[in-house]
């Protein structure tokens, strides 16, 4: 019997080709043109200022109301590959006009999609990389991007 991971599928055993897009889950793309894959994905979410409201003649609870809607940027984490899609939209990207639908999809280990997420008025702020750990088991040189975001659409 041959040996699986822990979700089912058969195991690289020595020898054995790896699929390195297998563990690239996130795709990224914007206006249909594909930026990268990533690993790793930070920030999907959304957060309300709660605006506490006294009522007067009324001491056993305050009203807690919905105020400004935030959204965290979303950071998204890969080794380092040969791919520069991802380094000229961050240079590219100044102007308001300039920050288009980014849509994010998390894809299954066989490459099926699972969920999208659809980031309006993205803007790359932030690239960090190559950065490694040689004395890691695997040493791979990391990079990751941050995105700012206006919501989701």
């Amino acid at each position: 019997m041959s040996p699986t991971t822990t979700n089912g599928q058969p195991a690289a055993g020595p020898g054995s080709p790896v699929d390195p897009l297998a563990e690239l889950a996130f795709l990224i793309e914007i206006q249909g043109r594909e930026i990268g894959r990533f690993a790793q994905c930070t920030g999907l979410g959304v957060e309300y200022d709660v605006l506490e409201y006294a009522e007067g003649g009324n001491n056993e609870y305050v009203h807690q109301l919905r105020g400004r809607v935030r959204y965290p940027n979303v950071v998204l984490g890969r080794g380092i590959t040969d791919e520069d899609e991802l380094l000229r939209w961050l240079f590219t990207a100044e102007k308001p006009s300039q920050r288009p639908t980014v849509t994010i999809t998390i894809n299954d280990p066989t490459g099926k999609p699972v969920r999208h997420f659809a980031l309006a008025q993205a803007l790359p702020v932030r690239w960090t990389g190559p950065s490694a750990n040689m004395g890691s088991a695997t040493g791979a040189a990391t990079e990751s991007l941050e995105i700012s975001h206006a919501g989701f659409v």
